[in-house]
């Protein structure tokens, strides 16, 4: 039977909302927009119109959305550097402001779905535009109701995307604000398709997080767009859940000790237990893994003999999944070699060398003197960063609207981050106060709207010195901006990072 482009675009919509729920009207919507009792409400009858100097708003779960607001204030048409004016006295290009959100306290995202939580999931990401689209924020304890409002938001988290953006954009609707919403897995799917000819067959991989792959997000929006683009080729899709990676990258200590010598009871990565995150003993030499440093944590001096085994650097976690990953394809029969891999979450960017230098090791992996993965790995992977893709989104929008700021200044960004609210009673945290407990994170019931955390500027006390050396050497306009913005200034001034 054929079938029409109609069949495949409704039937993906369907799939869709069995997988993410549609939206729909969540409590905390209800207590923004009309509980004027409750610390997250806004009177959006005052908020201004869209103007083109209010700032970019971008949130994720965790610094690692910084990728993506790095590729916006790099990408070549906006030229976001020192401007020269042309010869009638305007800049020649537009100078954008951001805001940046990192709910930092709440992820990692991705395991809510895992946890039937989905619906906790969703007021957070409707709390992370409230944020966005309110003026308050707190410092020392003290709150502040003067931060700047914003013309358009950015989703830059892949599980929020996959799980919120519906909801996000009926709620956006509701405040008659006009402020758009972008999301970052479209653009990704676009990138990824565009390294396929027409009639090309091979393999797309979905890097992620659990909870983005459990959406099927990314793969809903490949069929869609392969359908409504008339790809003809075979592409099949493999996704692999980077339960841990994430976290590692983000130092959170349910995945990641630096300080750790041993085996931990907090530790919730993959291990040599029988679960869904294996360390296959077998695959011991094939995942390569660095026990230098305490990078692994094993009960024996000898890897070989270690009845227990923990994870514990960003670099054996992307050895771990990537494995896992060639492992899924080589179980199913007549794969075709990967030919792109999404990079699905937007920490991953961070580990971009650790990955393409997996991958040719991978390639060259030989088991009795046979290539493991050498039919299924393409000789060039190409990785696609969704970020880069998101950046063009975002302009194009702002310049079909009149949007782009035409002010001749220096940029200018803000950086907030979220910390357990210790203010509130009823909140659970580690020994020391930093994080809540694995336990309370997930236990949480949607619908209570409680302050769980305080949203407060990024500083030396909440950010740990080897991830601001890492936006420095992987994201230095990034750095930059967080060194100058008026926070730094004004809240920070001894604060050299």
């Amino acid at each position: 039977m054929k079938c029409s482009k109609a069949f495949f675009y409704n039937f993906a919509l369907l799939v869709i909302g069995f997988n993410v729920g549609f939206a729909q009207d969540l409590p905390i919507v209800k207590t923004i927009l009309s509980d004027t009792t409750s610390f997250y409400y806004i009177n959006f009858k005052q908020y201004p119109a869209l103007q083109s100097n209010m700032p970019i708003g971008v949130f994720d779960s965790g610094t690692g959305g910084l990728t993506v607001l790095n590729a916006i204030v790099t990408l070549d048409l906006y030229n976001n550097k020192t401007h020269q004016k042309g010869a009638d006295g305007i800049p020649d290009f537009s100078s954008e402001d951001f805001i940046y959100l990192a709910d930092q306290a709440n992820m990692p995202y991705g395991n809510y779905a895992a946890m039937n939580k989905t619906d906790l999931l969703k007021e957070h990401i409707i709390k992370d535009a409230q944020f966005l689209l309110g003026n308050k924020y707190y410092n020392n304890n003290e709150l502040f109701t003067n931060k700047k409002q914003i013309k358009v938001l950015v989703v830059a988290c892949k599980t929020a995307t996959a799980y919120g953006l519906g909801d996000i954009e009926q709620f956006l609707n509701q405040t008659q604000t006009n402020v758009k919403v972008i999301g970052v897995i479209n653009a990704g799917v676009k990138g990824a398709l565009a390294t396929f000819k027409k009639s090309e067959s091979g393999s797309i991989g979905v890097f992620a997080t659990a909870g983005t792959v459990a959406s099927n997000g990314y793969t809903n929006a490949l069929k869609k767009l392969i359908v409504s683009e008339k790809y003809e080729g075979n592409i099949q899709f493999y996704s692999q859940g980077g339960v841990g990676l994430a976290e590692a990258v983000d130092e959170d200590l349910n995945y990641i000790d630096k300080k750790a010598t041993q085996p931990r009871d907090l530790y919730k990565g993959p291990s040599l237990e029988q679960n869904n995150l294996s360390i296959n003993k077998t695959l011991l030499k094939i995942y390569g893994f660095d026990f230098s440093n305490y990078k692994m944590l094993c009960d024996s001096k000898v890897s070989d003999q270690c009845s227990i085994m923990q994870i514990n650097s960003p670099e054996n976690y992307v050895r771990y999944h990537l494995v896992s990953l060639l492992e899924q394809m080589r179980a199913t029969p007549d794969a075709l070699p990967l030919k792109t891999l999404i990079l699905g979450c937007t920490h991953y960017p961070f580990l971009t060398e650790e990955i393409q230098k997996v991958l040719v090791e991978l390639r060259n992996v030989k088991v009795d003197g046979k290539y493991r993965y050498r039919n299924l790995l393409s000789e060039n992977v190409q990785l696609i960063d969704p970020s880069v893709f998101t950046a063009q989104e975002v302009y194009n929008y702002l310049n079909q609207e009149n949007l782009l700021n035409e002010f001749d200044k220096e940029m200018q960004a803000d950086f907030y981050i979220s910390i357990p609210n210790l203010k509130n009673a009823e909140v659970i945290t580690e020994a020391n106060g930093q994080r809540f407990t694995y336990d309370y994170k997930y236990g949480r019931n949607a619908g209570l709207n409680q302050e769980y955390i305080q949203t407060v500027p990024f500083s030396r006390i909440n950010i740990p010195l080897e991830i601001s050396n890492r936006f420095q050497n992987q994201i230095p306009k990034i750095y930059e901006l967080l060194l100058n913005s008026n926070q730094n200034k004004l809240l920070f001034p001894s604060d050299k990072w």
